[in-house]
């Protein structure tokens, strides 16, 4: 199937999942995470990406992001994963994208290697088949072109 010069699985089905903070994109420091609300880029994705069925989730709180990766990972085709804060302290999380079967891509809003020191490391970063960031928003559609693109798995 392509879809505006994408070519992507028939019937896949992405799930996003971010972690703490990222509810408030759009009015959260706007010059450093951007103004479009999460809500404005879904809609984006699945017009630009009809034939992929995106799942969203979003929590502040660590075991609920561990219990949608378990949940998640096991029944969709791949992960984008922001775990915001997190990336740089949870081995839980780390451990729960290693335990499921779905490809993860990791997304960040800004490029935490331009950041504060302790954010240049991401723990749950190298549970996952790439990293994208600092690119904004634009972020999660590479990831989804990524992750659709059906030569990531084989080649």
């Amino acid at each position: 199937m392509v879809t505006e010069g994408h070519t992507t699985a028939p019937c896949a089905r992405i799930a996003i999942i971010n972690g703490p903070n990222l509810n408030l994109t759009g009015t959260r420091e706007p010059e450093l995470y951007g103004s479009e609300t999460m809500e404005l880029m879904l809609e984006r994705l699945r017009a630009r990406f009809a034939g992929v069925e995106i799942d969203y989730f979003q929590s502040n709180i660590e075991g609920e992001l561990i219990d949608a990766v378990q949940r998640m990972g096991f029944g969709c085709d791949g992960l984008i994963v922001n775990p915001g804060g997190y990336s740089h302290t949870s081995v839980a999380l780390h451990d729960a994208l290693l335990a499921v079967p779905a490809p993860a891509v990791e997304v960040h809003l800004s490029n935490i290697f331009a950041r504060e020191d302790y954010r240049h490391r991401s723990l749950t970063g190298s549970a996952c088949r790439g990293c994208i960031s600092g690119l904004g928003m634009k972020g999660y559609e590479l990831a989804l072109q990524a992750l659709t693109d059906t030569r990531l798995g084989g080649e």
